[in-house]
């Protein structure tokens, strides 16, 4: 028998939508807003978590985690739906996520039970730290960006698509670098982010050591102030350009208070690197089971 899947794909006609939805869920949420909370962020990996919209009176957006829950992403406050519909909509489903300690609040224990995993949480820093990178813990970010240059001539541009094809060469490099073939990784979903910039709302910059394009970095302000770096992908044999790239962000952008690094998916070198740059705490990001 041919399983047929609910909802529907998401495409660029559903961000206005969606995107409303979820602006009114995040309301007066500040630096706790969730990364994964936009259009951008679902479109972007709408095929490796199987992304799909389901309509009606109580939407959500259908979805598999990177551990493989099956889950609802409910476009709605969980309060206000009786429990017969809960039950309906998540027919299929293991739970609904992820939700931020928001849409937490209020929530009945006796008919809802919630788990959040470590490798889910978002990385959440004061933009202040990467503007000097001072003090100890920090004093070897600041000495590679000081080595870097000392030895380079390094300069920075808006990402327009008239540095696409840079851009997209940085990308073929850093996937060769890291042994890893076209579409494995974030490929596709980094290309989709240079093709789609505009349209999805990201800005970035495009970086050059000695004139040559060495680095990229793409993000998307979740809130006033508040900024998600969705992807930054560099040459890593000019030592010091991502600790270049995320200082010269905060020196560009100077209404940004706070960086959001999104999760680390429990993979041990992003989890080491991220704590590197000492985050002022790890946002949870709860699924949330009927009981």
């Amino acid at each position: 028998m041919i399983k047929v899947e609910r909802g529907s794909p998401l495409t660029l006609e559903l961000q206005a939508t969606i995107d409303g939805l979820l602006s009114v869920l995040s309301l007066g949420q500040g630096e706790q807003a969730l990364s994964d909370s936009t259009f951008a962020n679902l479109f972007l990996f709408r095929a490796v978590h199987r992304y799909r919209f389901l309509g009606g009176n109580w939407p959500c957006i259908s979805g598999r985690s990177y551990d493989g829950l099956t889950h609802l992403l409910p476009l709605f406050d969980l309060r206000t739906a009786p429990p017969e519909v809960l039950f309906d909509l998540l027919y299929g489903y293991g739970g609904f996520f992820p939700l931020s300690g928001f849409q937490l609040e209020g929530l009945d224990p006796q008919r809802f039970r919630w788990t959040a995993s470590r490798d889910d949480a978002d990385y959440v820093y004061p933009a202040h730290q990467f503007v000097n990178y001072r003090g100890r813990l920090l004093q070897k970010k600041r000495n590679l960006v000081k080595q870097l240059h000392s030895a380079h001539v390094v300069t920075a541009q808006l990402f327009t698509v008239e540095a696409m094809d840079e851009a997209l060469n940085v990308l073929k490099q850093w996937m060769h670098a890291k042994g890893k073939s076209t579409g494995q990784a974030d490929d596709n979903a980094c290309r989709d982010a240079l093709k789609h910039s505009s349209t999805l709302g990201l800005e970035g910059f495009v970086y050059r050591v000695n004139n040559e394009a060495v680095g990229f970095l793409l993000f998307e302000m979740l809130k006033p102030g508040v900024c998600v770096i969705r992807f930054a992908k560099a040459l890593d044999r000019f030592k010091g350009i991502y600790q270049h790239m995320f200082q010269h962000l905060c020196h560009a952008r100077q209404e940004i208070q706070w960086l959001n690094f999104e999760q680390d998916m429990g993979i041990a070198n992003l989890r080491h690197t991220k704590l590197s740059y000492q985050p002022a705490w790890l946002l949870p990001k709860y699924r949330v089971y009927l009981r």
